[in-house]
């Protein structure tokens, strides 16, 4: 269950700490901010329960992994045949190479971000799997050339 608590300004820094370092320790925190081992944890659990902090992930490069191409994809559904947008996620959620799913509001229906070894995977990727899906109408591609990690509302 979550619900709203007010942040004090430790809480925001140990918000952009736990950003950056997803796996550092609550004696660590408290080191960093004056804290006790067990104040520090109490925030951060406060901040578990509120659903402020959903859980911690590991980022995989995924260069390193050999997808060294990243396109987002704007996607446009057919106005015609009117297939419905579950059948759409769903099959659009079984292509592996797409990451990230988002339907939007604006020029396209959906954004995609889909990984790939080279361009020439990429054209594969898009001519054999995403072509295909149904009610697919109108597609813009953006490679990505560089990204970079910005805190937002908490840097």
């Amino acid at each position: 269950m979550s619900a709203v608590i007010d942040l004090d300004d430790i809480d925001r820094a140990m918000l952009r700490a736990l950003s950056l370092e997803g796996d550092i320790s609550a004696g660590a925190l408290g080191r960093r901010f004056g804290l006790s081992q067990p104040a520090a944890w109490r925030r951060v659990r406060r901040m578990e329960e509120a659903g402020i902090i959903r859980g911690l992930r590991m980022e995989v490069d995924r260069a390193a992994l050999g997808f060294g191409v990243t396109v987002f994809l704007g996607v446009k559904l057919a106005t015609r045949g009117r297939v419905s947008l579950e059948d759409f996620e769903r099959a659009v959620q079984a292509i592996p190479e797409v990451q990230v799913v988002q339907h939007v509001l604006g020029l396209f229906d959906y954004r995609l971000r889909v990984v790939a070894r080279d361009i020439a995977d990429f054209e594969r990727v898009l001519r054999r799997r995403i072509m295909t899906l149904p009610g697919l109408g109108q597609v813009e591609a953006n490679v990505l050339l560089t990204e970079e990690r910005r805190m937002g509302p908490l840097g």
